[in-house]
């Protein structure tokens, strides 16, 4: 008896132990591109494959020239302008879509809820030469325009479904107290339904705005000179004849501050939006 229980306990303590150690070995798999990538962008290109990945003498040479190029200046320019502006129409445009699909019986309801998800599973391949057909008859190929409802064509699914959990959690005591005190649709949308999905909101603000950040395959077919984003800028620097390893990296460490500034700075709301999946009544 006691050699079973002297077994039991050794695994209980064993066993978190052992739970901490694969986490730390995934962890350290998942961040080695990341520090590779950053240690990179301090390396002469040269360097780069001439010794370790931690061995070298630092330099800013790779980073003075990706921030003397006007080009990728204006790519990071457009990104962000095209990621926030894609963002807030898809929040706006996507949460009514999630409160009218919550709120409301009528008929083929599912069927469109189900649709919304269709559209968000089309590989974007077979989207993109229609796409470019469309804009190219309507004069919004390379235009910030062009690109904006083309990253919202993905996003607004991506944003519906993300927010019905949080829309149908909101008990229906909220909105029939608002109608009974004389408020107006609007009005229940905006000021009662809006706050009380705020995790979801958060969330679905947050992986809008990265897909749009982080989306190569409209830009480059969509995009050429005025309205291109980092992505194809940074691909741009592949060179002609051999990569500059330098800039590449470089300008990849550029493009991960958004990505980490909006993490860290929103960490406990996604957390929170994340594990709760809703209002609790």
């Amino acid at each position: 008896m006691k050699t079973n229980q002297s077994v039991k306990r050794l695994r209980k303590k064993l066993i978190p132990f052992l739970i901490l150690i694969v986490s730390l070995f995934v962890l350290m798999i998942e961040l080695m591109p990341i520090m590779v990538v950053v240690t990179s962008g301090f390396k002469r290109d040269i360097d780069i494959w001439a010794r370790g990945p931690f061995y070298f003498k630092p330099t800013l040479e790779s980073y003075k020239q990706v921030l003397s190029n006007r080009d990728f200046l204006l790519s990071l320019k457009n990104s962000l302008v095209v990621g926030l502006i894609s963002t807030a129409i898809s929040i706006i445009v996507g949460s009514m879509a999630s409160y009218g699909l919550t709120r409301y019986v009528f008929k083929f309801k599912e069927i469109i809820a189900y649709t919304f998800l269709g559209f968000r599973m089309i590989p974007q391949i077979s989207l993109v030469i229609p796409l470019y057909v469309m804009f190219n008859y309507l004069k919004l190929r390379d235009t910030l325009t062009g690109i904006v409802l083309a990253h919202v064509s993905f996003n607004i699914p991506y944003v519906v479904w993300l927010l019905l959990p949080f829309f149908a959690a909101v008990p229906r005591d909220y909105e029939e107290a608002a109608r009974v005190d004389g408020a107006t649709e609007n009005q229940v949308f905006w000021r009662i339904f809006f706050p009380l999905v705020s995790p979801g909101l958060v969330v679905a603000s947050v992986f809008a705005f990265l897909m749009s950040w982080n989306e190569f395959l409209y830009a480059l077919i969509l995009t050429s000179v005025n309205a291109r984003t980092a992505p194809v800028a940074v691909n741009g620097l592949l060179g002609q004849y051999a990569p500059k390893w330098g800039q590449l990296t470089a300008a990849g460490t550029i493009m991960l501050i958004p990505v980490f500034v909006i993490t860290l700075t929103l960490q406990k709301y996604i957390i929170k939006g994340l594990i709760s999946g809703g209002i609790k009544g």
